[in-house]
């Protein structure tokens, strides 16, 4: 298996990605009530965001969390779109940049995580 290369690497890993989540029983519905039947405007944003994470490369315009806080979702939705995107990966793709990515999708459903359990007062913290 190659590593994470270059754009095209990363289309193949988003596009395969979100066919899982489109699959998925969890993540599923929570994107179509979103995303209705318009993939494509995600999936190039995607390809955006990946390609300056991983690769550095300008392009990427958007606040991802904003986007999330509305949705509803929690933990187990952040632990299921993580463990789908490590087996999309380990499916295609071995190596440094493989294992960033990886790292960088857990780093980021952490912060997401965190962010909306602060958002919603957090464990222990009264919101009036």
């Amino acid at each position: 298996m190659n590593d994470i290369e270059d754009l095209t690497s990363i289309k193949i890993l988003v596009d395969e990605f979100y066919t899982r989540v489109r699959l998925d029983e969890l993540l599923g519905p929570i994107f179509a009530e979103v995303i209705k039947n318009d993939w494509q405007p995600h999936l190039d944003k995607m390809y955006a965001f990946w390609n300056a994470a991983l690769f550095g490369v300008p392009g990427f315009k958007g606040n991802p969390f904003a986007r999330h806080a509305p949705l509803p979702i929690g933990n187990a939705h952040f632990d299921r779109w993580l463990d789908l995107f490590k087996e999309t990966v380990d499916a295609h793709f071995a190596g440094p940049m493989a294992d960033d990515a990886k790292n960088r999708a857990g780093l980021m459903a952490v912060m997401f995580m965190s962010k909306l359990a602060n958002m919603k007062g957090g464990s222990g913290r009264v919101i009036m």
